[in-house]
């Protein structure tokens, strides 16, 4: 990375931002943050096969809005830092006007992602937290791209299980089921506890580190998708999720049931539409 320091950015302290672009393989870390990852990589082997299966997935739930849905607007949550195939990269190859804004709390994010986006006038990024929906609804780039009457797509890849849950994350997908039209959908990706030691290890490390990170059973993460109808294939693991072809290593059981990896039951994604 270079060594030139954005405004706001801590090279001694760790960002879950940058951990993530570390296990996918980016150059956008520090040190501090690739010890990190390497721990995740010993405690949780499967950790870069998560992040690789997670950036799939949401690439194969764009496509899939993109193509049948109607829907040209997105808000792209917890963005993290551009890498390969990015929302605004995969809706604006299909219609080029379509809108996207990304929206991140880490500086560096938005440091990287206007630098990228400087010549496209139909995607912004933000610097702003997920967890005050109310100051993203109201931010003047968000107004200026978004038309609320107009039905959007919300994503939430691998956002809410960095959400504790005092911090209320089903209040969160709530408040932005309440302010889209019907016709709008929200994607969620997210941790699945596997209760077993491996994954306590890992929400232990990331409770240690950032303070935050909840691996959820499944009746938790159905329930952030509130009233909303789950729609096919529900909320399964991320290699299951509308797959672009059979998964690699997963092989077929008595009656058709995929056999899966250990990591790949560790995260699982769904999408929801409002009627």
């Amino acid at each position: 990375m270079d060594d030139g320091t954005a405004s706001g950015i801590d090279q001694e302290k760790p960002s879950i931002a940058r951990v993530y672009d570390y296990l996918l393989g980016g150059k956008d870390n520090y040190a501090v943050d690739r010890a990190i990852g390497d721990r995740f990589k010993k405690d949780l082997p499967g950790s870069i096969a998560i992040a690789l299966g997670n950036r799939k997935v949401l690439g194969r739930a764009v496509r899939d809005l993109v193509a049948n849905t109607g829907i040209r607007q997105f808000i792209d949550m917890g963005s993290g830092l551009p890498t390969a195939e990015n929302v605004h990269q995969i809706v604006q190859r299909h219609t080029p006007d379509a809108r996207v804004v990304y929206v991140d709390a880490d500086p560096i994010v938005l440091a990287h992602g206007r630098a990228l986006l400087q010549e496209n006038e139909f995607t912004s990024v933000i610097k702003a937290d997920v967890r005050d929906p109310e100051a993203i609804r109201n931010h003047p780039d968000v107004e200026a791209l978004i038309d609320f009457e107009q039905p959007v797509a919300v994503i939430m890849s691998a956002i809410l299980h960095h959400i504790n849950d005092d911090e209320d994350p089903a209040g969160i997908v709530r408040f932005w089921h309440d302010r889209v039209p019907s016709g709008s959908h929200i994607f969620i990706s997210h941790f699945r506890t596997g209760e077993n030691p491996e994954t306590e290890a890992a929400e232990n490390l990331l409770q240690s580190t950032f303070g935050r990170g909840r691996w959820r059973s499944d009746d938790e993460i159905s329930a952030l998708f509130g009233p909303m109808e789950i729609l096919e294939p529900g909320i399964v693991p991320t290699v299951l999720w509308k797959p672009d072809a059979e998964p690699e290593g997963v092989s077929r059981i008595a009656g058709g049931k995929s056999e899966l990896t250990v990591w790949e039951e560790l995260i699982v994604a769904g999408m929801a539409s409002k009627a």
